[in-house]
Order: C-alpha cells, then structure tokens, then sequence
C-alpha cells in the first residue's frame, strides 16, 4: 500500500503570518541584546557573540522560514486517512486513519485571527501525538473541521 502523499498547501497568507511573528521574536531577542549591552561595558566577546546569535536568528526567522514552511507544509483529508506534511531541519510526513480520529479542534490567536487563519489539531489515538494543520484560511479550516467530523462518524470502526 502506498501512503498518500499530502498535496493541499497551507494559504499564500501563512508566510506574512510567519514573517510577522519572526519579526516579533526578533524584536524581543534584540532589546534584550540591547539591555544586555547597556549593563555590559566594555563590550566582551560573548557580547559580540551574543549580537551575532540575534541577527542571525532574526534573518532566519523572518526572511528563511517562512518561505521554507511554506514550501514544505503539505496537508490532505479524504476517506481514509488524514496525512501532514512538516519540517524545518527533518521532513516529517505523518498519515491518520480517519478510523484513529478522536477530535477535530482549531485555534486562532490574535495574530492568526488578524491574518484570517487557523491551525487544525486532528487528535487521534497514536501516541505520536496529534496532528497539526497550520495557518489554513480560516474558512478552509471551518469546512475541513465539518468534513473531518462527517467522515469520521459515518466510519463505525473503533478509534481506540
């Protein structure tokens, strides 16, 4: 049998979503560095280490791992199975049987909310752990959370 490949991209707003709450990682670690640097006089070598790690840091996450999630992020939902595609360092393909689905949930922070996004949680009984579809349209995640919950009640198997 061969696992079915996930197709469906998260939305084209997930990479200014991600942008956006790098560049908010990136300001707290810079006026930390800035506080750092204040107390530190004259500046040491973990100092200039230490502004090195922040910028760096702040490069990746708002211009590389947006661009790279969304290339990556992959999901899909059909009959049988519900399958995630993720990754950062190490690629990570997971497949659930719509048999194994205990709940469907979203989750919408103020910024995701802002961007008109959600993340679905499809919690099933592995003990991996749940499945996670990030930053989908929040419409798309609405109508995956009522397609999931339909497949999944017309399956009689067990989900145990």
């Amino acid at each position: 049998m061969q696992l079915p490949q996930p197709e469906r991209r998260v939305s084209a707003r997930a990479p200014a979503y991600w942008r956006l709450r790098g560049g908010l990682v990136a300001v707290v670690l810079l006026a930390i560095a800035v506080v750092v640097q204040i107390f530190v006089r004259p500046p040491t070598a973990l100092v200039v280490l230490m502004w090195f790690v922040v910028v760096v840091v702040a490069v990746v996450e708002v211009l590389v791992m947006p661009r790279w999630r969304y290339a990556v992020h992959r999901w899909d939902v059909n009959q049988e199975a519900v399958s995630t595609q993720i990754g950062w360092w190490v690629s990570e393909l997971r497949v659930a049987p719509i048999s194994r689905v205990q709940t469907v949930d979203t989750e919408r922070g103020p910024l995701m909310r802002w961007f008109g996004l959600s993340t679905v949680t499809v919690t099933t009984a592995s003990s991996k752990g749940a499945l996670h579809i990030p930053a989908l349209e929040h419409e798309v995640a609405t109508q995956l959370v009522s397609d999931l919950t339909a497949i999944s009640a017309a399956d009689h198997r067990d989900a145990t």
